[in-house]
């Protein structure tokens, strides 16, 4: 079975640029908690990895900098389920997520104009209003 990471249609990330290690989960289980190396960790090192470019590099280290350590590795850990094949699997779903979040461009906001006819709209729904709100004071109730 092959550990390539899929991050989307272009990127696949080879599971030998990953170092994967298992140590003892805490949490619920028991003795099985004690005696059982279920809590996975990934590290995937951003600066040497040959899958991505240089500009995709940059937007990754970008992106992740508070994530990542002084030498470049992103960290993922899961110790959520009691199996370790689910914790690696969820582990790199994970690590996918924030891949695949760390790689995206936001478009590009075009101006834009509120027509002279909105505008209008807009100013006379305030004078309504305001006028609704006048009728309330005591200026203009008659006892």
């Amino acid at each position: 079975m092959s550990n390539d990471l899929v991050v989307n249609n272009e990127i696949v990330i080879p599971e030998n640029e990953f170092e994967i290690t298992t140590s003892r989960a805490g949490g619920p289980g028991g003795q099985h908690v004690n005696k059982s190396d279920t809590k996975i960790t990934i590290r995937w090192n951003v600066k040497n990895t040959g899958v991505l470019s240089e500009e995709l590099k940059m937007r990754v280290l970008q992106n992740l900098q508070s994530r990542l350590t002084s030498d470049g590795d992103l960290i993922v850990n899961n110790s959520e389920s009691r199996s370790q094949m689910q914790n690696k699997e969820n582990a790199f779903l994970r690590l996918a997520e924030i891949v695949k979040n760390a790689l995206y461009v936001p478009k590009k906001r075009k101006k834009t104009k509120a027509s002279k006819q909105a505008k209008e709209k807009r100013l006379k729904s305030k004078a309504i209003r305001s006028e609704v709100k006048k009728m309330r004071s005591k200026k203009y109730q008659d006892y």
